[in-house]
């Protein structure tokens, strides 16, 4: 069967079990650096059950398969993707309380529901997540952080589906974690959910730390912007936005790609950039650092 072929026979198929799904849809609706080419298919599972079937057809078909979420992290080519996006944003996000500490979560709930979940049930924990702008498993995948909290830190267990659909539960110790990293990005699962096991707390005071922490962010940070928030990784005894702006490349554009004046670890899209544009600037940035510091930043977002 011919490559186009099989995705009319996936498309028409999933459409027949009621998945919803995108042809040719445009990849910079669907993240925060708002570029992007369109992907083949994208799919939106709305059942655990629909995505199981969706990443069996996919492998039994030998077709590439990326597994998205809100897009915070990514950088999508601008000449889109051939494959199929498996889009999880909004859908499966259901949670509830397991006992008196543990939230269970599903993987398109959004950190920020999760975060109001947590502190209108009076637990504390997931303060540093507030404000952190992607889902819940793509934290998970991430091990997201700021402000002195990660997701490890708070994640016990979670599900997660092998590319053929088979259910495998991980807990905290299999999972991999290290800075911005977990298993996930080696073995191609798809988390599904996640358990947190956080403390009682006062509402009040959790809402007042979360407020605190938002405004750290607005004070701090590009938001009026486009971007994929940190750029670099933290490099060990130092900080990207300080060597960054050690180097006078505060401001500095490439086309459409510019490194925040507010914060020089961000590289923000002023308008209109491209995904070349903002990889060129990336690399360009690299180079600098290196040649002037000595020290090789690592780049933080996913580029596809």
């Amino acid at each position: 069967m011919l490559l186009n072929e099989k995705y009319l026979v996936l498309q028409q198929r999933w459409e027949q079990m009621g998945i919803q799904l995108l042809v040719h849809e445009p990849m910079w609706r669907h993240t925060s650096f708002k570029v992007g080419g369109a992907a083949r298919l994208m799919v939106k599972p709305q059942t655990i059950k629909q995505l199981r079937q969706v990443l069996l057809d996919v492998k039994q078909n030998a077709l590439p398969l990326y597994i998205t979420g809100r897009g915070t992290n990514l950088l999508v080519n601008d000449h889109g993707i051939n494959g199929v996006v498996v889009n999880l944003d909004g859908n499966l996000d259901e949670m509830y309380l397991e006992g008196e500490t543990h939230i269970v979560c599903q993987a398109g709930a959004s950190l920020k529901k999760l975060c109001l979940f947590a502190q209108s049930h009076g637990l504390t924990g997931l303060e540093f997540a507030y404000g952190i702008p992607g889902t819940v498993g793509g934290a998970v995948y991430m091990n997201a952080g700021a402000y002195g909290g990660e997701i490890k830190d708070v994640v016990v267990s979670c599900q997660a589906l092998d590319q053929e659909g088979a259910t495998q539960d991980y807990d905290a110790g299999q999972m991999g974690f290290g800075y911005r990293e977990s298993v996930f990005q080696q073995n191609g699962a798809c988390i599904v959910q996640a358990v947190f096991a956080l403390k009682k707390g006062d509402p009040v005071d959790i809402m007042e730390r979360m407020k605190d922490i938002m405004q750290k962010r607005k004070d701090k940070q590009p938001l009026e912007y486009p971007s994929a928030g940190s750029t670099f990784k933290r490099p060990q005894g130092n900080f990207a936005g300080a060597l960054i702006e050690q180097c006078g490349l505060k401001g500095c554009c490439i086309g459409g790609a510019q490194v925040s004046e507010k914060h020089a670890g961000f590289v923000i899209n002023k308008g209109q950039a491209t995904q070349k544009d903002i990889v060129d600037l990336i690399a360009y940035i690299q180079k600098v650092v290196k040649e002037r510091t000595g020290y090789q930043l690592q780049c933080e977002v996913k580029i596809l």
